[in-house]
């Protein structure tokens, strides 16, 4: 299994280590309250970073609408489909896995089970992607204030 992870630097795509772990875990938290114990779980498989605050908040918006953007759409197209990956894709919301499935055939899941291994992932997300909490905590700053400005204007 595949999970797509969205953050403020950029999108990322995890490797789910042992697909078992996830469907039994009744409390993934534990798992995920080291960064030893979340890189059992997961691996970053591949990210790529936003060009700007524009880039991110297009992403963002997209995520927010369950809709796909292009530059999600040229990621997964990259990265799953033309690698010729076959696992299924999990994401957060059900709008954006039926968008994703509709445009590039990629089988999406979302549960419970995802939800916990999302929660997770934002915990450990600093140290799975190599990026200060400093750092993120101000991407994620920024990408609010965007997002403000945006639903204001919208």
């Amino acid at each position: 299994m595949l999970v797509l992870f969205e953050t403020p630097a950029g999108l990322s795509l995890f490797k789910v280590l042992d697909e078992n772990k996830i469907s039994e875990s009744t409390d993934l938290a534990n798992d995920f309250e080291t960064p030893e114990g979340a890189s059992k779980i997961v691996k970053l498989k591949a990210f790529k970073k936003f060009k700007d605050n524009t880039d991110a908040l297009a992403a963002a918006t997209g995520f927010i609408e369950g809709k796909i953007s292009k530059g999600l759409k040229k990621f997964l197209k990259k990265v799953v489909v033309d690698a010729g990956l076959k696992d299924q894709l999990a994401v957060q919301d059900a709008a954006l896995g039926k968008a994703i499935k509709d445009s590039l055939d990629v089988p999406c899941v979302t549960n419970t089970a995802i939800s916990e291994l999302y929660r997770g992932l934002r915990q450990q997300a600093p140290s799975l992607l190599g990026i200060s909490e400093e750092n993120m905590g101000l991407m994620s700053l920024g990408l609010a204030h965007s997002l403000s400005r945006y639903k204001t204007e919208v």
